[in-house]
């Protein structure tokens, strides 16, 4: 990998400030649409790269390779599936090299989901190559799409036939994590057939020697020899495990123009690296931003977005407010570098009425503890069993409540199609990672499904007071609320409407004789004593003074 050194970088050196007030977030990243998605299983774009590393297509159902790569997102992104879909950013699954062997412990299981470290300088094979990481950043960029790269600071891949294990200097040799307490859930193995990272020491340690034969191999040794040493110099950082680690990561950021990261397992590491990772990451988007006027999108900042499994919006799981709670130990990890956590709550009360879930999301985000902070609220995901509506027996209505909510939103691949989520030949969440269906898009009720998806979704992008607003219900029959945003255009929103003539209220929202546009349907009306009239075929209004 190339990176670049420059002059700006001194303008960051110093001990790293930690557990500062958490300061107000970007309503852009408030109110973002982010499409989550496993590469392997969105769509593939080159099958030439399909088994790479001697990699075979022998795992048990649903746990090997399935073909999908950079090359197929990069179609997808030029396709304008997420422009359509008013997507703000992509967050892939990590990409960086993974073990090349399979795990037999839970069946034959290979690294497609990208959670098994190998290597953190290096593309995996089966996703492409790092050109086409950087075509793919270059293309989202062009047409305003923010990427998000996945990383992991806690954990190797497995140990296997392939892939010998990491130097004991490198890992935690403790006890297994019992969830207990601070040092059950940090100071501890995560899982039995990972090797943890020995990130809460500053001992120095040597490379290990897997990395460096592998890099003499490919011709590259001296220069990331250089690098380390050139990154050692500027920061003044011990050579410990966490430090080169987190040099590896930004410099995805510094090459490329990441945008942002989303962070794996967050609390099983010490939040004062965390720090450390956001700021460097800071600094090497800055850099970025510096050698490329012309290609950057805007002068924010680097987002970082974490995985605090548990932690949730209306306390749920071990969350207080906004604290986490280890049980002897409670931290903010606002406090040490995140803009936004993953919001575990939302799927379980996804199934309440709206207006429970919606007044009750806009007082936290806009009144209590997580004021102006950020989450990230989802229906599925890879990893969660308790995913909202596997079986997809509520498809249109659980579109509406997610992208409809206070918060930033997630759509995990193939929510938009209904892509199945369980398979009784799976085993453990294998049936969630399932290939992305796309010949359901032959079917009148899929393409119907993502027409909804894309209404909502674009509609969402045009007013961030949807997602970064202030809730407030204007009816109970029919169901009308108001999102207002300071600076923003206000948004009337009236759900489960009956098809054809619908009057509702927007007094106090928009004044008589605006006139309104539903986002939904395109048509127009006029305000008349605090109320409007239209005549569509849907159940939804998505209303505005300005259509965008």
């Amino acid at each position: 990998m190339v990176k670049f050194t420059s002059l700006l970088m001194g303008l960051f050196l110093g001990v790293v400030q930690i557990a500062a007030a958490a300061e107000v977030v970007d309503p852009f990243w408030r109110n973002a649409t982010i499409y989550f998605m496993l590469p392997d299983r969105f769509n593939n774009g080159d099958i030439s790269n399909d088994f790479p590393y001697g990699r075979k297509d022998d795992a048990a159902h649903l746990r090997g390779f399935a073909g999908g790569d950079l090359r197929g997102v990069i179609e997808k992104i030029e396709a304008g599936y997420f422009n359509d879909l008013g997507v703000d950013a992509i967050w892939m699954s990590p990409v960086i090299e993974n073990i090349h062997g399979h795990n037999d412990a839970d069946k034959r299981t290979y690294a497609f989901h990208g959670y098994w470290p190998k290597d953190w300088t290096a593309v995996d094979a089966n996703f492409g190559t790092e050109a086409e990481l950087a075509e793919l950043i270059e293309a989202a960029h062009k047409r305003g799409i923010r990427v998000l790269l996945d990383v992991i600071l806690n954990h190797t891949g497995p140990i296997t036939a392939k892939d010998p294990e990491w130097p004991a200097s490198w890992l935690r040799k403790g006890a297994q994590c019992d969830w207990s307490d601070y040092a059950g859930n940090v100071e501890c193995a995560i899982h039995a057939n990972l090797t943890d990272i020995l990130t809460e020491s500053d001992k120095p340690v040597a490379l290990p020697p897997q990395l460096v034969d592998k890099w003499q191999r490919e011709g590259r040794l001296q220069q990331e020899l250089s690098e380390l040493d050139a990154f050692f110099a500027r920061t003044g950082y011990p050579r410990a495990p966490k430090y080169y680690l987190i040099k590896w990561l930004t410099d995805w950021v510094r090459e490329y123009g990441v945008d942002g990261f989303r962070v794996d397992t967050v609390k099983h590491v010490e939040p004062e690296s965390w720090a450390i990772l956001k700021k460097e990451a800071d600094l090497a988007l800055a850099e970025w931003k510096e050698k490329h006027p012309q290609q950057k999108l805007d002068d924010r900042d680097f987002f970082m977005l974490g995985e605090v499994y548990h932690f949730g919006v209306n306390n749920y799981g071990p969350t207080v407010g906004r604290i986490y709670d280890y049980s002897d130990q409670q931290v903010d990890f606002y406090q040490y570098g995140f803009d936004s956590l993953i919001n575990f709550d939302f799927a379980q009360v996804a199934g309440e009425p709206a207006e429970k879930i919606f007044s009750s999301y806009s007082t936290a985000l806009n009144h209590g503890a997580l004021k102006g902070l950020g989450v990230l609220n989802y229906l599925g995901s890879h990893d969660d069993h308790h995913s909202f509506d596997r079986e997809r027996q509520q498809t249109r209505s659980a579109a509406s409540k997610l992208m409809l909510a206070p918060g930033a939103v997630q759509i995990y691949y193939g929510d938009e199609l209904a892509r199945p989520m369980t398979d009784a030949r799976a085993f453990g969440d294998a049936a969630m990672r399932s290939p992305m269906n796309w010949d359901d898009l032959k079917k009148a009720e899929t393409r119907a499904l993502l027409a909804h998806w894309q209404k909502l979704g674009q509609f969402r992008q045009a007013y961030p007071a949807v997602g970064a607003g202030v809730h407030k219900k204007l009816a109970d029959k029919p169901y009308t609320f108001a999102r207002t945003l300071a600076g923003e255009q206000p948004v009337v929103v009236a759900m489960e409407l009956p098809l054809g003539e619908k009057r509702i209220s927007v007094k106090g929202v928009f004044a008589d004789g605006t006139v309104l546009t539903d986002y939904y349907s395109g048509e127009r009306a006029k305000v008349e004593s605090g109320s409007v009239t239209f005549n569509t075929g849907g159940d939804l209004l998505l209303l505005s003074a300005n259509a965008k």
